[in-house]
């Protein structure tokens, strides 16, 4: 979701008078958009492997250091990962569809290999509207581990 997120760019219209952190003064009546699509590519916020597929951006290890150490989720500051946006407007659907995520993942991930059916290289074609989507959709096989 950070580098294809389901609504690519958002905007809000200020109600008063306001300055942001960077010191730009908004007035009221004036619509700030911000581009999540982008920002999940940021270098700047993700590193120079923002590219990469790395489930420990949102984990860490819970224990002494020792083998049977486990991982718990960690969330990111939801500014700089703005998918359910932020601040007091936060999604309402947002600790729902990370449970649901939790759980369809926790089931397939211990029961199946999901391999992407796309060649090596293949890039998906992102098609952004209000919702955006994969071209094609995002065709994958499924090996049972059993």
């Amino acid at each position: 979701m950070r580098l294809y997120p389901p609504v690519p760019m958002d905007g809000k219209e200020a109600m008063a008078d306001d300055v942001l952190p960077d010191g730009t003064v908004v007035k009221k009546g004036m619509v700030v958009t911000y581009h999540v699509y982008a920002m999940g590519r940021m270098e700047k916020l993700w590193g120079r492997d923002w590219a990469d597929y790395k489930p420990e951006r949102w984990l860490e290890r819970e224990g002494n250091g020792g083998g049977s150490d486990k991982w718990r989720y960690v969330a990111r500051d939801s500014y700089s990962y703005p998918v359910f946006q932020a601040g007091p407007r936060v999604c309402l659907g947002k600790e729902m569809a990370y449970l649901q995520m939790k759980k369809v993942v926790g089931a397939i991930v211990t029961r199946f290999k999901v391999v992407p059916a796309m060649e090596q290289e293949a890039e998906p074609l992102f098609v952004s509207f209000l919702t955006s989507k994969m071209k094609g959709g995002f065709p994958v096989n499924i090996h049972s581990l059993a």
